[in-house]
């Protein structure tokens, strides 16, 4: 995020209308205003937006293209979506995107959401994070490798990866743990040495066992 300004989001409504009046709000301390886009996506090379937002039904028929694009521009995107099965949300996860599951979502989440993304990480609301979880517990009570590779962990790794999987970022499981910032991201970086992994997304997939189930 720009240090001095608020953010520019642009929001994309796949085939429905936005239905949060609510957000941003005119005091909003991170969000300054919203671009709204219509499709086709290729309209967004035009827009200088810091997050991109996806609003649609099913993100398996309208994720895949706006993410070919987000690529080529880096810019992060956050998933918002009634879907909360596993599927759905791994895929959008997988790809690097936030998932925000309608229900769960406040005013307060979403800007939250939005800065997460500009600072690199993936945020999930709590079905999401359930949604995952769950896959990976349905996957992991039978997988030897996933137990292994857990093992593998320290305590301490094993709890910061706990809270990793949860949505929370390097500060916020510092705060949890009572440990520095610094501290956190050191152990982060020996989490990714050991689980080979080359981001927290794909550490996260790894450590709950979803990355081997949906492999082809």
């Amino acid at each position: 995020m720009r240090s001095s300004e608020r953010l520019v989001v642009a929001l994309v409504s796949a085939g429905c209308t936005w239905p949060h009046k609510d957000w941003p709000a005119p005091d909003d301390l991170y969000v300054d205003r919203v671009v709204r886009v219509s499709p086709p996506y290729h309209l967004l090379a035009e827009t200088e937006a810091d997050v991109v937002v996806l609003h649609c039904e099913d993100p398996a028929v309208s994720f895949p293209g706006l993410l070919d694009l987000l690529r080529t521009r880096g810019v992060p995107a956050i998933v918002v979506s009634p879907r909360r099965d596993t599927e759905a949300v791994v895929e959008v996860f997988r790809a690097g995107a936030g998932y925000l599951v309608e229900g769960d979502r406040c005013p307060e989440m979403m800007s939250t959401a939005m800065v997460a993304a500009t600072l690199g990480h993936t945020f999930l609301s709590p079905s999401a994070c359930d949604a995952l979880r769950e896959g990976a517990r349905l996957t992991a009570a039978t997988d030897d490798m996933v137990q292994r590779l857990r093992a593998s962990l320290s305590p301490r790794e094993q709890q910061i990866m706990e809270l990793l999987s949860t949505g929370l970022g390097a500060r916020q499981i510092g705060q949890r743990l009572r440990l520095s910032e610094k501290t956190v991201r050191n152990n982060l970086s020996n989490i990714y040495a050991k689980l080979d992994a080359r981001s927290g997304t794909d550490a996260v997939l790894r450590w709950l066992g979803t990355t081997p189930v949906l492999r082809t």
